[in-house]
């Protein structure tokens, strides 16, 4: 568990992509605490995410570039034991520090995520149940998840449009962004008989279909901060994709002259750029969003 390629497959700077979906339930959530956001935070982060990469690569045994690590090293018995602590760590500190309901959630989290990847099961090889499961488990599960976290509230404070639209949201942008995390693993994941959305679709596809879902999401997020806070947060959140439509279109353009471009670089550069422009937005949206929070509740 000590080994160095162990700690490398847990790939926790990678959490940094996965971060736009707490910023997002943190930004509409009424009853703040710092305890509680500093440890949904960690858990999630620090924990519950590389828990799952490293499980997902002990299972996975990649030879050539995965998400976050360029040139993988070997895996042994040792990420499996070392996966299953961060989750066992995970559990305590959910239940400790924030309650059992948020303890269950990443419970049901870590299941999915074992799923995904173990060979018993592998939702990974079904094009369809692996890209639903994703999406749907990092997306609106984990936005409900940090919202019950944050603000100590029970599971039927989410049933309202409020909270369950942006949980919906952060699931479609997952599933336009997912396909292009795998578009340059074709022959990885062919080898190993994971017939992934991505393989389906080929190269191009993926490009198109990102394209097409991603386009339903930003309207989503239009009407939505229109429809429950104000347009200019509207405009704010186009501003800060036009970086990632930018880069998008510039390397979709060089794969049409030359497929060989889909490769990890540019997809890594491309989920940066996409995680760093949500994580702002989203920031400012959270300050934002703060103040009219307290102003509604001292009544102004």
């Amino acid at each position: 568990m000590l080994s160095r390629s162990s700690w490398l497959h847990l790939r926790i700077p990678f959490s940094y992509f996965l971060l736009p979906v707490y910023l997002f339930s943190l930004a509409i959530s009424p009853n703040l605490n710092e305890s509680r956001m500093f440890w949904v935070f960690i858990i999630l982060h620090v924990f519950l995410y590389p828990a799952s990469n490293g499980y997902n690569s002990y299972f996975d045994k990649d030879e050539k570039s995965i998400g976050g690590l360029k040139n993988p090293p070997p895996v042994n018995k040792g990420l499996y034991w070392l996966a299953l602590l961060f989750d066992l760590v995970a559990l305590v500190l959910g239940y400790w520090k924030i309650n059992a309901l948020f303890a269950i959630m990443l419970f049901i989290y870590g299941l999915i995520s074992k799923a995904y990847s173990h060979p018993s099961v592998r939702l990974k090889k079904y094009p369809i149940i692996g890209w639903i499961a994703a999406g749907l488990f990092q997306g609106f599960f984990t936005f409900i998840m940090c919202y019950v976290g944050i603000n100590n509230f029970s599971l039927d404070n989410s049933w309202n449009p409020n909270v369950l639209i942006p949980a919906v949201l952060s699931s479609v942008m997952l599933w336009g962004n997912y396909p292009m995390t795998q578009v340059y693993q074709h022959d990885e994941d062919t080898k190993r008989g994971d017939y992934t959305l991505s393989v389906k679709l080929g190269i191009r596809g993926t490009f198109i279909f990102t394209a097409v879902v991603f386009s339903f999401a930003v309207a989503g997020f239009a009407f939505y901060f229109i429809r429950f806070f104000e347009i200019k947060y509207a405009y704010s959140f186009l501003l800060a994709l036009f970086p990632v439509l930018g880069f998008f279109s510039f390397w979709f353009f060089k794969v049409l002259k030359d497929e060989s471009k889909a490769n990890f670089g540019y997809a890594m550069a491309l989920n940066f750029i996409s995680a760093t422009c949500l994580n702002i937005f989203f920031i400012y949206f959270f300050l934002e969003s703060s103040q009219v929070l307290q102003a509604i509740k001292a009544g102004y």
